[in-house]
C-alpha cells in the first residue's frame, strides 16, 4: 500500500485561529493536537478541531501545498474550508 500524506487545517472551538500542517498519518497527528501532546501554537491556542484536509501520494507535493496554504491569506484559508466544510464541523471522527 502506498503511503499517503495529508495537508490539514485546524482551528479552535470559536474558529478564531487557523493552523496548517502536513503529516503522514492524519488521524494520529490530529489526535496529538487534540490531546495537547504537541508543544507550540496548537497547544497554546487550544487548536483541536480539524476543518479541512487534502490527501497526497507524494510527500513533495504535500509539502509544496502546505507552504502554498500557509503563504495565503486568512481569507483564502477560509475559502478553502468553506468549499469542503461549510459548517466548519470537526472532521476528525470521519477519518
Amino acid at each position: 500500500m502506498d503511503k499517503l500524506y495529508s495537508v490539514y487545517i485546524m482551528t479552535n472551538k470559536n474558529n478564531t485561529v487557523l493552523y496548517t500542517g502536513v503529516t503522514n498519518n492524519l488521524k494520529r497527528r490530529v489526535y496529538e493536537h487534540r490531546e495537547k501532546r504537541v508543544e507550540g501554537f496548537t497547544k497554546k491556542y487550544n487548536v483541536t478541531k480539524l476543518v479541512y484536509y487534502e490527501i497526497f501520494r507524494d510527500v513533495r507535493n504535500a509539502i509544496f501545498r502546505e507552504k502554498q496554504i500557509k503563504g495565503g491569506s486568512r481569507a483564502k484559508k477560509i475559502e478553502l474550508i468553506n468549499g469542503m466544510n461549510a459548517g466548519w464541523k470537526d472532521l476528525y471522527d470521519g477519518l
